[in-house]
């Protein structure tokens, strides 16, 4: 494509009041790019300012357009001429909005507006343009793992929707925990009455749809593919059969926490020592009537202990969601038999979230006793069950009356941290696997380790879906809630994160739409989250590959197969197009048409650096797309002033980083280097997910190498923003420019 490039200033937003518009098309058509025409337009985002631009590629024959105007984040579908390539330059939040107009710093400010200019001139010339990838044998199916509550309001959402449904389910019938239900906590008002589950309703209605295909008694044999390209195997009663899928939503749900653990809490002592999910049993069965297991007595006195393995550090650290919930609806099944029936309720907290606390009130009008504290022991005698407890807020020992059963409200587990054995280790190596992470039936005595088996995927990086903690599928936790690190794969209902049965049911309808986005955006060629309809993709020059494996292995969404020699296969529609392959890669072999190694490297070279006695030190910020540069923007939104040795360059994410762009901006004089990204660690915030943490263990690589040369390591810092940050940026501007002020001049300035 020959380039035809326009540059296009727009002077209104104050642009044109801080800025000498014809001084820079002075200074640009100096640079070693300069565009075939140069114009300004008073509003170039209004209908005439786009009638304008538009004439101008049909009367001019412009094909490349650079645009000085405001933020690349706001007015993209303004700004969108079709084939043509459209490079936006910031002259509005972070020039026109962020320095001086006038005084002895005008000059700077024009400095930093001529210099980013010049950077978009050289990033439009080398952009080339991109085409969508588009597959013809493609599915637009969606297959969903797990019948239960979740799997089923997700079919059924789906199906509403048009999309074709396989419904696979490992039970040999649907319904799973909620099947086994007597009643289920209010959802209506004025939710304080138990009502039916209506689950045999909803299995009627997905097993009756004419684009729901259900397999039950089957499980997931292997998984290969991609977005929309999906080759799914399944076995049913030991036969194998094909299906062909454009997403997944895993909806296996949890299991109740291992009892036999609790052993503290007196299970074991008697068969009158049963789980929340045991007494559901009894309830179910019985009709509603509570009676012992161990005789068949109705129970008129009953004890239940909350948390019983949840947010202990000894067991599950985290909260289960609907325990406290459940514990408060089957007290009510006991004051519903028996309104005389002593029922006592021993709790840690009492989480009973939205419309859930006018059942706790009614549970307290009825005569459910409550007592915050921690059973110490449990006891039996004369076939009764005797509990002490201490009440944490009187610090005093609690005596209960003997009765007849205690109930144990078990955290649940997902059933991504529990499977099939899959390997014997000694004792050592079985500890260490219990320490990283909750495994349901961990047997360290015996070196006998259990491990998923859900999805079985054909990836390189690992059969099952990546976890965060705890054994939940790791995702995005603020943005996107039900993505994985599997593109085209999400995880809704209790195996994403602990719930209730009124989250499931929105976790499974958000989840479907997702899987329903995830198709349609594939099938077009559109990249998912968060560069959403991004049509780049990674180009690989396997001349040159060595097969070092550094892209399989840090690609975080799994997007890049190996052959038998160790040669990268990309997967297309799996790449988010972050770019992190392309930082990883030693020998540069990874770019894509509108983002590579070398544009960057062009762009920091034309940063113009003045000499070392002019005192204008300079600072190139390589700022994440993701949050970093939506900060700076609303720090020039709010009209916050920083420091003016600052260029920023946006990048896809801090992952993308190569080493070779730091050596490149220190050997052309640039005094510091900054890396601008998200928050890294278990409650990240990179939308990338690994991107700043390996950003921040590439440069550690350099420090040693800079302080053999003389270039002080402390020129090079990682640092972390979000995007409610915006205030704090021009503090990191200025503390970073007054250490380098402490280092002095970067030596290699003038060479």
């Amino acid at each position: 494509m020959e380039k035809n490039i326009g540059l296009y200033i727009c002077s209104g937003c104050g642009i044109g009041d801080v800025l000498d518009v014809d001084a820079l098309f002075e200074t640009v058509n100096e640079a070693d790019v300069s565009p075939a025409i140069c114009k300004s337009h008073d509003f170039l985002c209004s209908k005439e300012g786009v009638e304008f631009l538009k004439a101008e590629q049909e009367n001019e024959g412009i094909n490349t357009f650079v645009i000085g105007a405001c933020s690349g984040r706001v007015n993209a579908d303004t700004f969108d001429f079709g084939a043509s390539i459209t490079e936006r330059v910031n002259l509005r939040e972070q020039v026109a909005w962020s320095h001086p107009s006038e005084g002895e710093d005008e000059e700077d400010t024009q400095m930093i507006a001529s210099d980013n200019l010049i950077m978009g001139m050289i990033k439009a010339d080398a952009t080339l343009p991109v085409e969508p990838y588009i597959k013809e044998d493609i599915s637009k199916a969606i297959l969903i793992v797990g019948g239960g509550l979740t799997g089923l309001t997700a079919a059924k959402e789906a199906a509403k929707a048009g999309s074709d449904v396989v419904l696979v389910e490992k039970d040999k019938q649907l319904g799973g925990w909620v099947q086994g239900l007597y009643k289920q906590a209010p959802s209506k008002p004025p939710y304080t009455e138990l009502e039916d589950t209506n689950i045999n309703a909803l299995i009627a209605d997905v097993e009756g749809d004419k684009n729901i295909k259900v397999y039950t008694g089957a499980v997931i044999e292997k998984t290969k593919g991609a977005p929309c390209m999906f080759d799914i195997t399944i076995n049913q009663a030991g036969n194998n059969i094909e299906e062909r899928a454009g997403s997944i939503i895993l909806a296996t749900g949890a299991t109740p926490y291992n009892a036999e653990k609790l052993t503290h809490l007196g299970w074991g002592v008697t068969p009158d020592v049963i789980t929340n999910a045991m007494f559901e049993k009894i309830a179910k069965e019985n009709d509603g009537k509570i009676k012992r297991p161990s005789d068949g007595k109705e129970v008129e006195s009953i004890v239940f202990i909350h948390c019983a393995g949840s947010r202990d550090e000894e067991h599950l650290p985290y909260c289960s969601a609907a325990c406290c919930v459940e514990s408060l609806k089957q007290a009510k099944y006991v004051k519903e038999q028996n309104p005389a029936a002593a029922v006592y309720s021993i709790y840690k907290d009492i989480r009973s979230t939205g419309q859930a606390e006018l059942l706790y009130k009614q549970v307290q009008q009825e005569g459910v006793f409550f007592i915050k504290g921690e059973v110490t022991s449990v006891t039996e005698d004369g076939g009764m069950l005797m509990v002490e407890a201490t009440d944490i807020l009187t610090m005093a020992n609690v005596y209960l009356e003997p009765v007849d059963m205690i109930v144990l409200a078990t955290g649940m587990v997902p059933t991504s941290a529990v499977g099939e054995i899959i390997e014997e280790k000694g004792d050592e190596d079985a500890e260490k696997e219990a320490e990283k992470e909750i495994v349901q039936e961990t047997n360290a005595s015996t070196g006998t380790i259990i491990k998923s088996n859900l999805l079985n995927l054909a990836y390189r990086q690992g059969p099952e879906l990546p976890e965060l903690r705890y054994g939940f599928p790791d995702s995005h936790f603020v943005c996107f809630p039900y993505e994985t690190r599997r593109t085209g794969i999400y995880a809704a209902g209790a195996v994403r994160q602990p719930m209730d049965h009124r989250t499931a049911i929105e976790d499974a309808t958000g989840a479907a739409l997702k899987a329903i986005q995830c198709i349609t955006m594939t099938s077009d060629g559109m990249a998912l989250h968060p560069r959403a309809g991004d049509l780049s993709l990674p180009d690989f020059e396997m001349s040159r590959c060595t097969q070092c494996k550094r892209c399989t292995e840090e690609c975080p969404f799994g997007a890049i197969n190996e052959d038998e020699k160790g040669n990268p296969l990309p997967e297309p529609t799996r790449c988010r197009r972050c770019g992190t392959c392309m930082g990883a890669c030693p020998e540069r072999i990874i770019s894509f048409k509108n983002y590579s190694v070398s544009m960057i490297g062009k762009m920091l070279k034309n940063i113009s650096v003045p000499e070392d006695y002019e005192e204008k030190p300079r600072i190139l910020v390589l700022a994440c797309e993701n949050d970093a540069i939506p900060a700076i923007d609303m720090a020039g939104i709010n009209r916050l002033s920083y420091n003016p040795w600052i260029r920023i360059i946006p990048v896809r994410c801090l992952g993308s980083l190569n080493l070779i762009w730091i050596a490149d901006a220190l050997s052309k004089g640039i005094d510091g280097v900054m890396l601008l990204g998200c928050r890294h660690g278990e409650d990240y915030q990179c939308h990338f997910i690994k991107g700043s943490e390996l950003a921040t263990i590439r440069s550690s690589k350099i420090a040693e190498t800079l302080d053999r040369l003389a270039l002080e390591s402390e020129r090079v810092i990682v640092d972390e923003v979000s995007i409610m940050d915006y205030d704090k940026i021009p503090m990191m501007f200025d503390e970073f420019s007054e250490k380098l002020e402490e280092l002095g001049p970067n030596p290699m300035k003038g060479f």
